[in-house]
């Protein structure tokens, strides 16, 4: 059985994702219930892998509790802190608890991180790890030849920076993660639509993969700065941040910028990947507010 993801995908529909983060702690109630707002609202949920080098709640966990309240998840695996034995077995025991959706990641560098003494890992990165996957999904065991129990059937994607300033670069390493079985693209945030348009014309669509566009909600011109500041490949337009800075309630017009790129990327992309770190409540507000008010399934 395919999941709802792989279906809205591969019929070319409309696909709509969105993202939370689980808790620092060990309660997951909170997490649980911004997951439960985005309930027919989006075809699936990412839930982050230690993103920037925090220490999170296992992004196994909080898919499986999500799947128990009848939610879809999407479970983001990050290379940095796990070598490929343990990478191996995290895949089996998701695959075994019914997790079908999966995004490959290398993962944010320790240095960016609140505990910087600790090390990093990296014996895969995105690529190797989607090999693994695909691997996986073909029923062979990584050093005895197949695994005994047959194969798995990840959906798998990755993740990609249309702000790349390489486009060859960037090229190549799609290339590399389509051939190593990506079925689909995730992006980082994307502030413009002629981004977005270069991006899917000059290097998704000749290599064939559908680009979920990735939307991120801004709270505040010091958030938008503090974003461009320290977050790797961000780049927030001067005339957002001064939009923002300008605007009497600013959380309200983050809000409002949102929606109006959600309703542009969908005229350029297949989906939308809404990102709204510690403000997921909102993100239903931002659905209504660009005319996006039910799933195509």
């Amino acid at each position: 059985m395919i999941s709802l993801l792989q279906k809205a995908i591969e019929s070319g529909g409309t696909t709509i994702t969105a993202e939370i983060m689980p808790p620092r702690g060990a309660n997951p109630s909170h997490a649980i219930e911004m997951a439960m707002r985005l309930a027919n609202r989006v075809h699936a949920i990412n839930v982050t892998d230690g993103s920037r080098a925090v220490m999170r709640m296992s992004s196994v966990a909080v898919c499986k509790l999500l799947l128990e309240q009848g939610l879809e998840p999407v479970l983001q695996v990050a290379c940095r802190d796990r070598n490929r034995i343990a990478l191996q077995a995290d895949l089996l025991g998701a695959h075994a608890l019914g997790i079908k959706n999966v995004l490959c990641l290398t993962g944010d560098p320790v240095r960016v991180g609140d505990q910087s003494e600790a090390k990093h890992v990296n014996d895969y990165e995105s690529v190797r790890l989607l090999r693994q996957v695909s691997s996986f999904n073909s029923g062979q065991d990584p050093s005895s030849g197949e695994l005994p129990d047959g194969a798995t059937n990840f959906f798998a994607g990755a993740a990609a920076d249309p702000n790349c300033q390489s486009i060859s670069g960037l090229r190549r390493r799609l290339t590399l993660k389509k051939e190593a079985g990506a079925k689909f693209l995730q992006t980082q945030m994307v502030m413009r639509s002629e981004v977005l348009e270069d991006f899917c014309k000059q290097i998704a669509e000749p290599i064939e993969l559908p680009v979920i566009a990735g939307v991120f909600l801004l709270k505040s011109a010091k958030n938008a700065t503090f974003i461009n500041r320290v977050v790797p490949g961000a780049c927030i337009p001067e005339a957002i941040v001064n939009r923002l800075a300008a605007a009497k309630y600013p959380s309200a017009e983050g809000i409002k910028i949102a929606a109006e790129q959600v309703k542009s990327f969908l005229g350029i992309a297949q989906g939308i990947h809404l990102m709204a770190i510690k403000a997921e409540e909102y993100i239903p507000e931002i659905l209504d507010l660009a005319g996006v008010n039910s799933l195509q399934k």
